[in-house]
């Protein structure tokens, strides 16, 4: 008897055991080695404030399946992890802390509430660090960064001054989105706009010195007290007599003129539009045109101002009333005031129904406000150019192509200038110096002298200011490294196509600036991961899984199986709790199937079968070239980033040709075998495929295949995480076998089908009778035993001459008739029925391909393939 293998898998006794060894043994590692190609991964940081979703888990596992195909490859295979600091996010989560102790930020002063972050970052932030390790990632955890960390840090100071010293970086007084809910400023890419039912309020500003009117329609009544013109269309020919006008603005009565501007649409509500520049992106444009003062009415909560500041060319003029009626007012509070008022004057003429987009915080989603502030900006066009260059060469390849280039090439062509100041505590802090007389010194240390007192910049920046440097910074830039000599550019970025701007396109343009090279050569996005209803999971609709539940309950191997099969190329995958049972189920397969070998192996394991070769049968020589075929499948699917057709490879061939059939096959061999050395050849070729796909199902599933390669291995092999992945051997590969072998599967197919179709009972043995001669007779003859086992057929004989055919079941394989004589096996009324239906449908098919090959059209214009098919049938 072999050695003693447990019924069932266990995952629980299996997953921590080799994961612990991988890291003892420093498997994940990744050295500088001249000696070897090198194979570079820089993770997307998630936040350390995150926890691991489906979406972490769907990408992470991509990413793990090229790390470890890699590996097996030889290559030095680097998978960088990190996390990032998430300014917002982890902001927001400390003041909520001190929220329920009835504290602020401000009541611990800047310095002791970054400590504060810190600390719990400390205790939190290494969470998804170990929910990643249970999902099996084999990311090198002693390279680990974090975006916070103190090279990183040297890094993004070294980058704000460079772009500074270049130009590109600058100060300036600009419209930018506001979230009030977080009191920072946010990038464009991180405002999302949303369809609301609003209105469109139709507003009467009265001429000077006059009761007549112009009517103005407006989203925002709320903002017309910031008001510094009304302008029209220039090719408003019906208004264009009103150019140079005033009208007075309700509330505040100043005066302000009529102006005729492009950014205009004369079909748009009445055609006269307010102008509010400081709080409206077009109206700021339209304020620089034509030098218009700039008036901000809100403070940076979103309230209405007591007093109102006022701007022109970029410096501050003088302070302006607001009406006490609405001073201090939140803006939503405000909107409704001055309708309230404005009826009672009589100057509202009427209120529309409005369908039309808002601006919300990705963070806070409250709806953002455009607000006129000095913030600093990177000048983003000189860096797009050579960017975009590199995308539509080829440099950088996008997966799966063709769906994105169009995009990226869209948002490059139309890029904004990049704000990356944030009105935060927590995040890279601007290396910008001011004096006394406002002048600005940017440098890494404080310039202060005795004489002279430089106060530091109190703003942060954008995290995706530092997650642009990844691919570089994480590998010790600014300086010259080895590491970074030799891993950089990085070969894969596997990401989600939502942060193709925050993230991807940035990097790009970072890598080209400061490396001179692509950060990468190839981007796959991976799809989102949906319910099984096909909507996002979101904690509002409670339709999330929560991975870590379903290692749990399934194992780690099965969510990496399924939602790898379950997903294709680049799209969206829906999935519910269940669908985990398919990863369950293919463990428990595997399984199976080896106990099935361990149990017969008993004098241990032999995997080499070169020895044998001159025993192999039939079905050795047909397993074993479709298991050539199975490497060269599951390979292509890797190296073309299609890791679900990779994995439908190995699935396929191990479940369907592996263990349904051969297995079956063998099994007369293993137990009934004429001679030892027949069942040793069978043996040894079940185990040789066995070890190969545990090889091939490693980057995929690693726990389980650690688990049975270690049965497996020889002795001085220590662990399936480095040993080679499997090379097609060409000589192996023999189409006539696998044509035999296809006729045998058919003929035993189509026998089974034709039992079931006339219920012969399971077990019932029956005897076939054949019509065939020559090679294909020999065939059928010298395949008697897998008949017999796989048919339940005692008796395979040729047809007798005195065989009455018109009484038993029949089946035609590739030509040979099969017969089953009725009165032993079934009912006579059935088969009848059955044959009739039958011949219907083989006199329609019979019909229909002779319509074919005498119509000369069909003849003339059909490929010679599809007719010679036409001829067959």
């Amino acid at each position: 008897m072999g050695k003693e293998i447990p019924k069932v898998y266990n995952p629980k006794q299996v997953e921590n055991k080799w994961y612990d060894l991988w890291l003892k043994r420093r498997y994940f590692h990744a050295e500088v080695n001249p000696d070897k190609k090198p194979f570079t991964i820089v993770i997307p940081p998630p936040n350390v404030t995150s926890r691991l979703h489906m979406g972490h888990a769907f990408n992470n596992t991509i990413q793990d399946i090229l790390i470890r195909y890699h590996r097996k490859l030889g290559h030095e295979a680097l998978w960088l992890p990190g996390t990032d600091h998430a300014g917002i996010a982890t902001q927001s989560v400390v003041e909520r802390e001190l929220l329920k102790e009835g504290k602020s930020r401000y009541d611990l002063g800047r310095e002791k509430f970054v400590k504060k972050v810190w600390e719990w970052k400390e205790e939190n932030g290494s969470t998804i660090i170990h929910q990643l390790k249970m999902m099996g990632c084999s990311c090198d955890w002693e390279r680990e960064r974090f975006t916070l960390d103190e090279g990183l840090s040297n890094a993004v100071q070294e980058v704000f001054i460079r772009l500074y010293n270049k130009g590109l970086i600058y100060k300036g007084l600009r419209i930018v989105n506001w979230d009030p809910a977080s009191a920072t400023a946010l990038a464009d890419e991180e405002v999302e706009h949303k369809e609301i039912q609003g209105n469109l309020y139709h507003i009467r500003y009265k001429f000077k010195d006059s009761d007549d009117y112009i009517v103005v329609a407006t989203t925002r009544p709320e903002t017309l007290l910031g008001d510094t013109a009304v302008a029209i269309a220039p090719d408003d020919e019906e208004k264009k007599h009103l150019l140079g006008k005033k009208v007075i603005i309700p509330f505040v009565n100043r005066e302000v003129e009529i102006i005729a501007d492009e950014h205009v649409d004369k079909e748009f509500g009445s055609g006269f539009v307010k102008v509010t520049p400081a709080h409206d992106p077009n109206d700021f444009e339209i304020g620089l045109a034509h030098n218009l003062p700039m008036v901000i009415i809100l403070d940076k909560d979103g309230k209405v101002f007591h007093v109102c500041q006022q701007f022109k060319d970029g410096e501050y003029i003088d302070e302006l009333p607001i009406p006490d009626f609405i001073a201090g007012l939140d803006r939503h509070e405000a909107r409704e005031k001055i309708v309230e008022e404005l009826k009672k004057m009589g100057q509202l003429e009427k209120i529309e129904k409005h369908v039309h987009a808002v601006g919300h915080s990705y963070r806070s989603k409250v709806p953002i406000e455009p607000y006129l502030s000095v913030q600093w900006f990177v000048k983003m066009k000189p860096l797009a150019k050579e960017a975009l260059r590199v995308v539509q060469e080829g440099k950088i390849k996008f997966h799966p192509p063709g769906r994105f280039e169009k995009t990226y090439e869209h948002w490059m062509n139309n890029i904004r200038d990049w704000c990356i100041s944030r009105q935060l505590w927590w995040g890279h802090r601007i290396p910008a110096w001011y004096n006394e007389k406002g002048e600005v010194k940017v440098c890494k240390d404080d310039p202060s002298t005795p004489e002279e007192k430089w106060v530091r910049d109190p703003d942060v920046l954008d995290t995706w200011f530092s997650s642009q440097l990844w691919p570089f910074s994480t590998l010790g830039w600014p300086d010259d490294t080895p590491e970074l000599k030799y891993f950089y550019p990085t070969d894969v970025l596997v990401t989600g196509p939502d942060i193709i701007f925050f993230w991807v396109a940035r990097m790009i343009m970072a890598g080209l600036e400061f490396m001179g090279d692509i950060p990468f050569h190839h981007v796959y996005f991976n799809g989102i991961v949906r319910d099984e209803l096909g909507r996002k999971m979101s904690k509002s609709l409670g339709n999330g899984i929560d991975p870590l539940e379903m290692i749990e309950q399934y194992s780690a191997d099965a969510v990496r199986f399924t939602l790898i099969m379950l997903s294709s190329e680049g799209q969206d995958i829906n999935l519910g709790e269940r669908s985990f049972e398919m990863g369950r189920n293919f463990s428990n397969k595997i399984w199976n199937a080896f106990r099935f070998l361990a149990m017969n192996a008993k004098d241990g394991w032999e995997t080499e079968i070169e020895k044998y070769k001159e025993h192999f049968t039939l079905e050795d020589r047909w397993i074993l070239s479709r298991y050539q075929k199975a490497i060269l499948h599951t390979t292509q699917g890797i190296e073309n980033f299609r890791v679900n057709d990779s994995l439908n490879s190995v699935y396929h061939f191990f479940w369907d040709d592996y263990c349904d059939w051969y297995l079956e096959m063998i099994k007369k061999r293993l137990y009934h075998a004429e001679n030892e050395i027949e069942r040793k050849t069978a043996l040894a070729v079940a185990a040789h495929i066995m070890k190969g796909v545990m090889n091939l199902l490693h980057p995929f599933i690693p726990f389980i295949t650690e688990e049975i390669w270690q049965n497996l291995k020889a002795k001085d092999e220590e662990s399936i995480v480095i040993s080679s992945w499997p090379e097609v051997k060409e000589e192996l590969i023999d189409e006539s076998v696998e044509e035999k072998m296809r006729f045998i599967q058919e003929s035993i197919g189509s026998i089974r089908n034709l039992r079931a179709e006339m219920n012969v009972a399971p077990g019932q043995k029956i005897k076939v009778h054949y019509k065939a001669d020559g090679e294909i007779e020999r065939l059928i003859r010298q395949s008697y035993d897998h008949f017999a086992a796989l048919a339940k057929i005692e008796e395979l004989t040729p047809v007798p001459e005195d065989f009455a055919r018109e009484e038993a079941g029949t089946v035609v394989v590739q030509s040979i008739e099969y017969f089953i004589p009725l009165r032993e096996a079934l009912d006579l009324e059935k088969e009848k029925e059955r044959l009739e239906k039958e011949l219907k449908r083989l006199e329609g098919l019979e019909k229909s391909c002779l319509a074919k090959l005498n119509n000369q059209n069909f003849l003339q214009k059909a490929p010679e393939k599809v007719i010679e098919t036409e001829r067959k049938n």
